[in-house]
């Protein structure tokens, strides 16, 4: 197949992509469902998956991955040092480059959807090295993943073609008559861009901006977590496949893997030829890479406090059940999972008449022990335990305030070594902003205990002013609550969600019609996805001449 008849074949495809991001309207071009796969790919990617945990590279190559279940992964890598890295990402960028953006949209689609059928596989990588359970690695490894990608590969086509390629320009000029000249317009890349992929969620927080780079003509080097390779090896592997059968340098694409103990990404990102860094993960390495690489444009998700605050409800056993699973969902290791709750000390007003602080506070540890009852059930909505510095947390929580739900085991019926704990609510005063006023990553909530509502929104304020925030939440039944917590949202620069109570969760957020982060707290400086986040990836080199 051509390069063109790939165009046309994934056309459609861009096209839909493209009304999407504009309407914001739900559409999804990548089954959720496992049950959409080819009834053999089940059988098909568990057994790829297995035949990965016993090859081995050439020598040389490191692992330095574990899994939070318990199974010995034992996976290696070639490794290559900077100079090897860059060196290869340069040869083919010219051809790349001229391909133009439709060619280059619809190879970056053709990836995608290559991985679509690898979802499977996929989906096992995800589980073993993040620790996410096997329905939650498929879908948010899987088909979330990819597309946020094509999501993303639609804003960079959007943006490179918001204008012509070539213009004839006149301008009048009396009895001479006009000035005449022919200008071509061509989109050029920044050069080699550095994804610093992340432990929790190795493909879906860095398929956007290996994408957003890839579409707007940029070589990558991708360098995963190193607890979390095989999910990006795998996505490397077919992208170079991919870019090697139409014809264009597979080095446009490399992985990038880590001996133990070794700075990669610190010493990758400090190379003058790195011009663009995407980069999910601590505030620490977000802020150092956002201050040192100044010869780069850099992409950052980094840790946020995320809060919300109850004021009132009309559906008591909704928010109940609502807030219990958000903070179960994958033991509350996600960037966008709830941490703080005001509730006012003097209660809510609720449906059910109401609530004082503690009632809310033990039916909230009542309703996640409901949800969390059954073992089997348990573990597919905690999954494991990504690393010991969450375990460490959790063991820690009884001491920072008064205990409102103990976390515990669970053994999983199929990997009694995996690490899986139920989360911990620890009810602390309004006063102890040191306690809640950073990030606790993990499965930790604090119930804070504020002196009213208007008091939890000016905690809200302060707290995201400070530290930021991915998410944000409230429920109350009055009006001017939510107004007055919406402006304090957009005043904060935090996506707000209000009485969430059915099957839509806080944590979730939905690829062409959410905007994840909002690039306008300290949580993140940039978006998925959004026009700011493809733009400063090319810039546009004009060509003029008189006619």
């Amino acid at each position: 197949m051509t390069v063109q008849s790939l165009i046309d074949q994934h056309r459609p495809t861009l096209d839909r992509a493209l009304e999407a991001i504009r309407t914001r309207e739900f559409w999804s071009h990548f089954p959720e469902s496992i049950k959409e796969q080819p009834e053999e790919a089940a059988e098909q990617g568990r057994r790829a998956f297995e035949a990965r945990l016993t090859s081995t590279d050439a020598q040389g190559s490191q692992g330095t991955e574990r899994s939070p279940y318990g199974l010995p992964l034992g996976v290696t890598y070639p490794h290559h040092s900077p100079d090897e890295l860059i060196a290869a990402a340069q040869p083919g960028q010219r051809a790349w480059r001229d391909a133009g953006p439709e060619a280059r949209a619809a190879i970056s689609i053709e990836i995608l959807e290559r991985l679509h059928r690898r979802s499977i596989e996929i989906a096992h990588a995800v589980m073993h090295t993040s620790g996410q359970a096997f329905g939650m690695a498929f879908q948010a490894g899987g088909p979330h993943a990819q597309d946020r990608a094509l999501e993303a590969v639609a804003y960079a086509y959007a943006e490179m073609t918001r204008h012509a390629e070539r213009a004839r320009w006149e301008k009048p000029a009396g009895r001479r008559g006009p000035l005449v000249m022919e200008k071509r317009f061509t989109v050029v890349p920044r050069g080699i861009a550095l994804v610093i992929g992340c432990n929790t969620f190795p493909t879906w927080n860095s398929y956007p901006g290996l994408f957003a780079s890839l579409a707007t003509g940029n070589s990558v080097i991708v360098k995963p977590h190193p607890r979390a390779v095989l999910p990006l090896a795998i996505s490397v592997e077919v992208a170079r496949e991919v870019l090697a059968e139409y014809g264009f340098d597979p080095d446009l694409v490399q992985l990038a893997a880590e001996r133990e103990g070794e700075k990669l990404a610190a010493d990758l990102a400090l190379r003058p030829e790195i011009r663009i860094i995407d980069f999910t993960g601590s505030t620490g390495f977000g802020e150092w890479l956002e201050a040192s690489a100044r010869q780069a444009q850099v992409y950052t998700e980094k840790a946020g406090v995320n809060a919300v605050v109850v004021d009132s409800t009309s559906d008591y056993a909704g928010m109940l059940a609502n807030l219990a699973f958000s903070l179960s969902l994958y033991s509350g290791q996600m960037c966008t999972a709830p941490q703080n709750l005001l509730i006012p000390r003097d209660g809510i007003a609720t449906d059910a008449g109401p609530k004082t602080f503690d009632e809310v506070t033990a039916d909230l540890a009542a309703a996640v022990g409901q949800l969390l009852g059954d073992d089997k059930r348990a573990v597919e909505i905690l999954g494991a335990i990504v690393s010991d510095d969450v375990v460490a947390r959790l063991d820690r929580a009884p001491s920072l305030g008064d205990p409102v739900l103990a976390s515990h085991a669970i053994t999983h019926p199929a990997f009694p070594n995996a690490v899986i704990r139920t989360p911990a609510i620890v009810a602390v005063d309004a006063k102890r902003r040191e306690v809640f006023g950073a990030e606790c990553f993990g499965p930790v909530a604090f119930a804070v205990q504020t002196a009213s509502t208007a008091h939890s929104i000016e905690l809200f304020r302060e707290v995201t002013g400070q530290r930021g925030a991915i998410t944000a939440s409230v429920y109350s039944a009055d009006p001017a609550v939510l107004a007055e917590m919406e402006e304090a949202a957009q005043d904060a620069g935090v996506a707000l969600s209000e009485n969430l109570t059915g099957a839509v969760y806080v944590n979730q957020s939905a690829a062409f019609s959410d905007f994840h982060a909002t690039g306008a707290n300290a949580a993140a400086n940039s978006s998925l996805t959004d026009g700011a986040y493809v733009a400063g990836r090319f810039r546009i080199v004009q060509v003029r001449k008189h006619a």
